[in-house]
Protein backbone atom coordinates (compact mmCIF):
# COMPACT_ATOMS: atom_id res chain seq x y z
CA UNK A 1 0.00 0.00 0.00
CA UNK A 2 1.12 3.48 -0.79
CA UNK A 3 2.73 5.37 2.41
CA UNK A 4 0.32 7.60 4.28
CA UNK A 5 1.77 11.61 3.79
CA UNK A 6 0.13 14.53 5.61
CA UNK A 7 -2.07 16.57 2.87
CA UNK A 8 -1.18 20.27 2.61
CA UNK A 9 -3.16 22.97 4.08
CA UNK A 10 -3.92 26.32 2.25
CA UNK A 11 -3.22 30.17 4.43
CA UNK A 12 -7.12 30.72 4.96
CA UNK A 13 -6.78 34.36 6.07
CA UNK A 14 -5.89 35.23 2.84
CA UNK A 15 -9.27 34.09 1.02
CA UNK A 16 -11.48 35.51 3.88
CA UNK A 17 -13.13 38.56 2.58
CA UNK A 18 -13.09 36.63 -1.27
CA UNK A 19 -15.14 33.67 0.54
CA UNK A 20 -17.29 35.98 1.98
CA UNK A 21 -18.90 38.08 -0.89
CA UNK A 22 -18.48 34.96 -3.18
CA UNK A 23 -20.69 33.50 -1.10
CA UNK A 24 -23.42 36.72 -0.09
CA UNK A 25 -23.45 37.14 -3.94
CA UNK A 26 -24.55 33.24 -4.56
CA UNK A 27 -26.83 33.04 -1.86
CA UNK A 28 -28.33 36.10 -2.77
CA UNK A 29 -28.53 34.64 -6.17
CA UNK A 30 -30.75 31.83 -4.69
CA UNK A 31 -33.23 34.08 -2.66
CA UNK A 32 -33.73 35.86 -5.30
CA UNK A 33 -34.92 33.61 -7.69
CA UNK A 34 -36.58 31.78 -4.88
CA UNK A 35 -34.29 28.40 -5.90
CA UNK A 36 -31.79 26.01 -4.71
CA UNK A 37 -28.29 24.12 -5.81
CA UNK A 38 -29.49 21.47 -6.60
CA UNK A 39 -31.19 19.56 -9.38
CA UNK A 40 -34.51 20.93 -10.73
CA UNK A 41 -37.18 18.96 -12.58
CA UNK A 42 -35.45 20.12 -16.13
CA UNK A 43 -32.12 18.57 -14.72
CA UNK A 44 -34.56 15.50 -14.19
CA UNK A 45 -35.98 15.69 -17.23
CA UNK A 46 -32.14 15.49 -18.67
CA UNK A 47 -31.04 13.20 -16.94
CA UNK A 48 -34.19 10.79 -18.29
CA UNK A 49 -33.89 12.08 -21.71
CA UNK A 50 -29.64 11.18 -21.76
CA UNK A 51 -31.19 7.53 -20.00
CA UNK A 52 -33.69 7.26 -23.05
CA UNK A 53 -31.33 7.87 -25.42
CA UNK A 54 -28.39 5.81 -23.92
CA UNK A 55 -31.29 2.69 -24.13
CA UNK A 56 -32.73 4.13 -27.49
CA UNK A 57 -28.71 3.81 -29.13
CA UNK A 58 -28.01 0.57 -27.10
CA UNK A 59 -31.03 -1.47 -28.90
CA UNK A 60 -30.21 0.05 -32.25
CA UNK A 61 -27.26 -1.34 -32.11
CA UNK A 62 -28.44 -4.56 -31.20
CA UNK A 63 -31.30 -4.83 -33.91
CA UNK A 64 -28.86 -3.53 -36.76
CA UNK A 65 -29.18 -5.56 -40.15
CA UNK A 66 -25.69 -4.12 -40.94
CA UNK A 67 -22.12 -3.82 -39.21
CA UNK A 68 -21.94 -0.50 -39.95
CA UNK A 69 -25.52 0.06 -38.49
CA UNK A 70 -24.66 -1.61 -35.73
CA UNK A 71 -20.84 0.45 -35.13
CA UNK A 72 -22.77 3.90 -35.14
CA UNK A 73 -25.49 2.71 -32.60
CA UNK A 74 -23.08 1.05 -30.05
CA UNK A 75 -20.49 4.32 -30.66
CA UNK A 76 -24.40 6.33 -30.10
CA UNK A 77 -24.65 4.07 -26.56
CA UNK A 78 -21.17 4.73 -25.28
CA UNK A 79 -21.38 8.00 -26.29
CA UNK A 80 -24.38 8.91 -24.30
CA UNK A 81 -23.32 7.01 -21.05
CA UNK A 82 -20.18 9.60 -21.29
CA UNK A 83 -22.50 12.65 -21.80
CA UNK A 84 -24.74 11.05 -18.32
CA UNK A 85 -21.20 10.53 -16.52
CA UNK A 86 -20.65 14.40 -17.20
CA UNK A 87 -23.69 15.47 -16.62
CA UNK A 88 -25.25 13.58 -13.44
CA UNK A 89 -22.32 11.53 -12.11
CA UNK A 90 -19.97 14.54 -11.96
CA UNK A 91 -22.66 16.77 -9.43
CA UNK A 92 -23.84 13.50 -7.82
CA UNK A 93 -19.92 12.81 -6.84
CA UNK A 94 -20.20 16.22 -4.77
CA UNK A 95 -23.89 15.60 -3.50
CA UNK A 96 -24.66 18.36 -5.77
CA UNK A 97 -27.83 16.39 -7.78
CA UNK A 98 -29.67 15.17 -5.34
CA UNK A 99 -30.60 16.35 -1.53
CA UNK A 100 -30.05 12.97 0.00
CA UNK A 101 -26.43 11.71 -0.25
CA UNK A 102 -27.78 8.03 -0.34
CA UNK A 103 -29.73 9.41 -3.54
CA UNK A 104 -26.74 10.58 -5.44
CA UNK A 105 -24.44 7.64 -4.71
CA UNK A 106 -27.68 5.31 -5.83
CA UNK A 107 -27.62 7.33 -8.93
CA UNK A 108 -23.82 7.13 -9.50
CA UNK A 109 -23.76 3.52 -8.89
CA UNK A 110 -26.62 2.88 -11.82
CA UNK A 111 -25.17 5.59 -14.09
CA UNK A 112 -21.38 4.23 -14.28
CA UNK A 113 -22.47 0.93 -15.37
CA UNK A 114 -22.95 1.77 -19.33
CA UNK A 115 -19.68 3.35 -19.42
CA UNK A 116 -17.92 1.06 -16.63
CA UNK A 117 -16.39 3.43 -14.34
CA UNK A 118 -16.16 2.53 -10.52
CA UNK A 119 -18.36 5.58 -8.90
CA UNK A 120 -16.20 4.98 -5.71
CA UNK A 121 -13.00 5.38 -7.22
CA UNK A 122 -13.92 8.00 -9.49
CA UNK A 123 -15.38 10.15 -6.86
CA UNK A 124 -12.09 9.66 -4.20
CA UNK A 125 -9.79 10.54 -7.15
CA UNK A 126 -11.95 13.68 -8.66
CA UNK A 127 -13.55 15.20 -4.82
CA UNK A 128 -10.71 13.81 -2.22
CA UNK A 129 -7.55 13.88 -4.39
CA UNK A 130 -8.54 16.49 -7.45
CA UNK A 131 -10.26 19.08 -5.85
CA UNK A 132 -8.23 18.89 -2.35
CA UNK A 133 -5.30 19.65 -3.51
CA UNK A 134 -5.12 20.90 -7.48
CA UNK A 135 -2.20 20.99 -9.43
CA UNK A 136 -0.24 19.58 -6.60
CA UNK A 137 2.70 16.79 -6.97
CA UNK A 138 1.95 13.98 -5.14
CA UNK A 139 -1.50 14.31 -4.15
CA UNK A 140 -3.81 15.37 -7.20
CA UNK A 141 -3.90 11.53 -8.88
CA UNK A 142 -4.63 13.27 -12.29
CA UNK A 143 -1.59 14.49 -12.79
CA UNK A 144 0.60 11.41 -11.92
CA UNK A 145 4.18 10.66 -13.82
CA UNK A 146 2.74 7.99 -16.33
CA UNK A 147 5.80 7.55 -18.33
CA UNK A 148 4.39 9.11 -21.68
CA UNK A 149 3.26 12.21 -21.06
CA UNK A 150 4.83 15.27 -18.88
CA UNK A 151 1.92 16.91 -17.57
CA UNK A 152 3.93 19.19 -14.51
CA UNK A 153 7.42 20.84 -14.44
CA UNK A 154 8.25 17.88 -11.95
CA UNK A 155 7.87 15.01 -13.70
CA UNK A 156 11.57 13.57 -15.90
CA UNK A 157 11.41 14.16 -19.81
CA UNK A 158 12.11 11.68 -22.30
CA UNK A 159 12.97 12.60 -26.00
CA UNK A 160 9.82 11.11 -27.94
CA UNK A 161 8.14 13.65 -25.19
CA UNK A 162 9.42 16.41 -27.57
CA UNK A 163 6.08 15.50 -30.13
CA UNK A 164 3.71 15.00 -27.09
CA UNK A 165 1.45 17.80 -28.54
CA UNK A 166 0.79 15.87 -31.30
CA UNK A 167 0.04 12.69 -29.59
CA UNK A 168 -1.39 13.68 -26.47
CA UNK A 169 -5.18 13.31 -27.78
CA UNK A 170 -4.28 9.44 -28.21
CA UNK A 171 -2.68 8.89 -24.57
CA UNK A 172 -5.95 11.11 -23.82
CA UNK A 173 -8.34 8.76 -24.95
CA UNK A 174 -6.84 5.89 -23.92
CA UNK A 175 -8.19 7.60 -19.94
CA UNK A 176 -11.17 5.61 -19.91
CA UNK A 177 -10.06 2.07 -20.71
CA UNK A 178 -7.08 2.37 -18.27
CA UNK A 179 -9.34 3.50 -15.61
CA UNK A 180 -12.14 0.52 -16.44
CA UNK A 181 -9.62 -2.20 -16.79
CA UNK A 182 -6.27 -0.97 -14.44
CA UNK A 183 -6.44 1.71 -12.05
CA UNK A 184 -10.29 1.01 -10.54
CA UNK A 185 -8.92 -2.38 -9.63
CA UNK A 186 -5.53 -1.29 -8.33
CA UNK A 187 -7.46 1.15 -6.25
CA UNK A 188 -10.07 -1.36 -5.02
CA UNK A 189 -6.77 -3.47 -4.09
CA UNK A 190 -5.21 -1.21 -2.34
CA UNK A 191 -2.28 -0.26 -4.03
CA UNK A 192 -2.97 3.70 -3.83
CA UNK A 193 -3.94 6.66 -1.86
CA UNK A 194 -7.16 5.87 -2.83
CA UNK A 195 -8.83 2.83 -1.60
CA UNK A 196 -8.89 4.10 2.37
CA UNK A 197 -11.17 6.85 1.35
CA UNK A 198 -13.68 4.49 -0.28
CA UNK A 199 -16.83 4.14 1.45
CA UNK A 200 -17.18 0.21 1.37
CA UNK A 201 -13.96 -1.87 2.54
CA UNK A 202 -13.41 -5.13 2.50
CA UNK A 203 -15.88 -8.11 1.32
CA UNK A 204 -18.42 -5.95 0.99
CA UNK A 205 -16.47 -3.27 -1.04
CA UNK A 206 -15.17 -6.01 -3.06
CA UNK A 207 -18.89 -7.18 -3.63
CA UNK A 208 -20.29 -4.07 -4.72
CA UNK A 209 -17.00 -3.12 -7.09
CA UNK A 210 -17.03 -6.67 -9.15
CA UNK A 211 -21.04 -6.63 -9.20
CA UNK A 212 -20.81 -3.05 -11.07
CA UNK A 213 -18.27 -4.20 -12.96
CA UNK A 214 -19.83 -7.75 -14.01
CA UNK A 215 -23.12 -5.69 -14.82
CA UNK A 216 -20.77 -3.63 -16.87
CA UNK A 217 -19.38 -6.60 -18.90
CA UNK A 218 -22.86 -7.86 -19.35
CA UNK A 219 -24.41 -5.18 -20.98
CA UNK A 220 -21.50 -4.11 -23.10
CA UNK A 221 -20.08 -6.85 -24.10
CA UNK A 222 -22.06 -10.15 -23.54
CA UNK A 223 -25.24 -9.38 -24.32
CA UNK A 224 -24.16 -7.80 -27.36
CA UNK A 225 -21.75 -10.34 -28.31
CA UNK A 226 -24.81 -13.15 -27.70
CA UNK A 227 -27.77 -11.02 -29.51
CA UNK A 228 -25.06 -10.22 -32.61
CA UNK A 229 -22.63 -13.19 -33.36
CA UNK A 230 -25.14 -15.12 -35.59
CA UNK A 231 -25.49 -11.95 -37.46
CA UNK A 232 -22.06 -12.04 -38.37
CA UNK A 233 -20.87 -9.00 -36.11
CA UNK A 234 -17.53 -11.22 -34.53
CA UNK A 235 -16.25 -10.85 -31.35
CA UNK A 236 -12.89 -8.90 -32.82
CA UNK A 237 -15.76 -6.51 -34.14
CA UNK A 238 -17.26 -5.58 -31.05
CA UNK A 239 -14.44 -5.50 -29.43
CA UNK A 240 -13.27 -2.88 -31.88
CA UNK A 241 -16.45 -0.96 -31.54
CA UNK A 242 -15.85 -1.05 -27.55
CA UNK A 243 -12.81 0.39 -27.66
CA UNK A 244 -12.81 2.94 -30.02
CA UNK A 245 -15.90 4.28 -28.56
CA UNK A 246 -14.69 4.74 -24.88
CA UNK A 247 -11.73 6.23 -26.43
CA UNK A 248 -13.62 8.46 -28.17
CA UNK A 249 -15.44 9.45 -25.32
CA UNK A 250 -12.37 9.24 -23.29
CA UNK A 251 -10.63 12.23 -25.28
CA UNK A 252 -13.66 14.39 -24.75
CA UNK A 253 -14.40 14.10 -21.16
CA UNK A 254 -10.22 14.83 -20.78
CA UNK A 255 -10.37 18.05 -22.69
CA UNK A 256 -12.77 19.07 -20.82
CA UNK A 257 -11.58 18.67 -16.84
CA UNK A 258 -7.79 18.22 -17.66
CA UNK A 259 -7.26 20.96 -21.02
CA UNK A 260 -8.98 23.51 -17.78
CA UNK A 261 -5.94 22.74 -15.52
CA UNK A 262 -3.19 22.69 -18.44
CA UNK A 263 -3.82 26.13 -20.23
CA UNK A 264 -2.41 28.41 -17.02
CA UNK A 265 0.23 26.05 -16.64
CA UNK A 266 0.85 26.36 -13.07
CA UNK A 267 1.78 23.65 -10.89
CA UNK A 268 2.85 23.19 -6.95
CA UNK A 269 5.09 20.92 -4.81
CA UNK A 270 3.71 20.60 -1.26
CA UNK A 271 5.26 23.12 1.07
CA UNK A 272 8.16 21.87 3.41
CA UNK A 273 6.14 22.78 6.34
CA UNK A 274 2.41 21.59 5.27
CA UNK A 275 1.18 24.80 4.19
CA UNK A 276 0.79 26.96 1.41
CA UNK A 277 1.03 30.74 1.81
CA UNK A 278 -1.73 31.43 -0.56
CA UNK A 279 -5.59 30.47 -0.28
CA UNK A 280 -7.52 28.10 -1.82
CA UNK A 281 -9.41 30.43 -3.74
CA UNK A 282 -6.41 31.84 -5.12
CA UNK A 283 -4.69 28.66 -5.61
CA UNK A 284 -8.02 27.55 -8.05
CA UNK A 285 -7.54 30.64 -9.61
CA UNK A 286 -4.21 30.12 -10.46
CA UNK A 287 -4.81 26.67 -12.25
CA UNK A 288 -7.93 26.41 -13.02
CA UNK A 289 -10.06 28.59 -16.32
CA UNK A 290 -12.62 28.90 -17.53
CA UNK A 291 -14.15 28.40 -21.66
CA UNK A 292 -17.13 28.81 -23.56
CA UNK A 293 -17.95 27.00 -26.73
CA UNK A 294 -19.63 28.13 -30.23
CA UNK A 295 -22.34 27.84 -30.31
CA UNK A 296 -22.49 28.27 -26.05
CA UNK A 297 -25.65 26.39 -25.81
CA UNK A 298 -23.52 22.98 -26.59
CA UNK A 299 -22.17 23.89 -22.41
CA UNK A 300 -25.65 22.52 -21.66
CA UNK A 301 -24.77 18.91 -22.53
CA UNK A 302 -21.13 19.29 -21.87
CA UNK A 303 -22.81 19.65 -17.64
CA UNK A 304 -21.29 23.05 -17.96
CA UNK A 305 -18.21 21.51 -17.27
CA UNK A 306 -16.36 23.91 -19.69
CA UNK A 307 -17.24 26.58 -16.72
CA UNK A 308 -14.31 24.77 -14.81
CA UNK A 309 -13.34 27.21 -12.37
CA UNK A 310 -16.72 27.75 -11.89
CA UNK A 311 -17.01 24.58 -10.78
CA UNK A 312 -14.00 24.39 -8.06
CA UNK A 313 -15.36 27.73 -6.43
CA UNK A 314 -18.74 25.71 -6.62
CA UNK A 315 -18.35 22.51 -6.88
CA UNK A 316 -21.59 21.60 -4.29
CA UNK A 317 -24.17 23.45 -6.82
CA UNK A 318 -25.80 21.28 -9.27
CA UNK A 319 -23.92 22.65 -13.11
CA UNK A 320 -27.51 24.32 -14.04
CA UNK A 321 -26.33 27.37 -11.76
CA UNK A 322 -22.43 27.71 -13.49
CA UNK A 323 -23.76 30.49 -15.93
CA UNK A 324 -25.28 32.24 -13.29
CA UNK A 325 -22.02 31.77 -10.64
CA UNK A 326 -19.67 32.48 -13.49
CA UNK A 327 -21.04 35.72 -14.30
CA UNK A 328 -20.69 36.09 -10.15
CA UNK A 329 -17.26 35.23 -9.95
CA UNK A 330 -16.62 37.65 -12.94
CA UNK A 331 -18.24 40.40 -10.95
CA UNK A 332 -16.59 39.88 -7.56
CA UNK A 333 -13.22 38.71 -8.11
CA UNK A 334 -11.29 41.75 -9.49
CA UNK A 335 -12.62 43.53 -6.49
CA UNK A 336 -10.46 41.66 -4.55
CA UNK A 337 -7.07 41.68 -7.43
CA UNK A 338 -8.20 37.86 -8.61
CA UNK A 339 -7.92 37.83 -12.50
CA UNK A 340 -10.56 36.02 -14.09
CA UNK A 341 -9.98 34.25 -17.23
CA UNK A 342 -12.79 33.03 -19.81
CA UNK A 343 -11.64 32.06 -23.46
CA UNK A 344 -12.84 30.55 -26.14
CA UNK A 345 -12.51 27.11 -27.18
CA UNK A 346 -9.93 28.65 -29.74
CA UNK A 347 -7.90 29.77 -27.02
CA UNK A 348 -7.88 27.49 -24.36
CA UNK A 349 -6.51 24.37 -27.31
CA UNK A 350 -4.02 26.89 -28.41
CA UNK A 351 -2.73 26.93 -24.60
CA UNK A 352 -3.25 23.48 -24.68
CA UNK A 353 -0.67 23.20 -27.11
CA UNK A 354 1.80 25.65 -26.19
CA UNK A 355 1.89 23.95 -22.23
CA UNK A 356 2.55 20.33 -24.10
CA UNK A 357 4.91 21.67 -25.98
CA UNK A 358 7.29 23.58 -22.85
CA UNK A 359 6.50 20.52 -20.87
CA UNK A 360 7.94 17.95 -23.21
CA UNK A 361 10.78 20.32 -24.36
CA UNK A 362 11.38 21.10 -21.03
CA UNK A 363 11.22 24.74 -20.82
CA UNK A 364 8.96 27.37 -18.32
CA UNK A 365 5.07 26.97 -17.96
CA UNK A 366 4.46 29.92 -16.51
CA UNK A 367 2.82 32.48 -18.76
CA UNK A 368 2.08 30.44 -21.64
CA UNK A 369 -1.90 31.15 -20.88
CA UNK A 370 -1.70 34.88 -23.10
CA UNK A 371 -4.09 37.07 -20.98
CA UNK A 372 -7.41 37.95 -22.84
CA UNK A 373 -9.72 40.10 -22.51
CA UNK A 374 -12.13 39.30 -19.38
CA UNK A 375 -15.56 38.10 -21.19
CA UNK A 376 -19.01 37.98 -19.14
CA UNK A 377 -20.41 34.96 -19.54
CA UNK A 378 -23.93 34.50 -19.95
Amino acid sequence: MAAKINAPTYQQREDLALHRDLTQAANQYLLVNHDHRFADGWMIGKLLFLISLCALFYTLSLTAESTTGFACGYFGFIFTAMLLAINAVHDASHNAFFRQQWANRALNMVICIPLGLDPDCWRVRHVECHHAHLNVKGFDLDIEENGVLRQTPFQRIKGFMRAQQYYWPFVAALTFPCIIWFFDWYDRAGKTRVQPKMRHHGIAGWLIFLLTKTLHLLLALVVPYIVLHQQGVGAETLLLCYLGSQMLSSLIFVVLILGSHWAMGTFYEAPIDGRFKHGRYRHVFATTIDWVPRPRQASYWMGELNRHLTHHIFPNWNHRHYPALSAIIADVAPRHGVTYHCVSLGDILAAQQRFLRAMGRGQPADGLLKTPQKQRPD
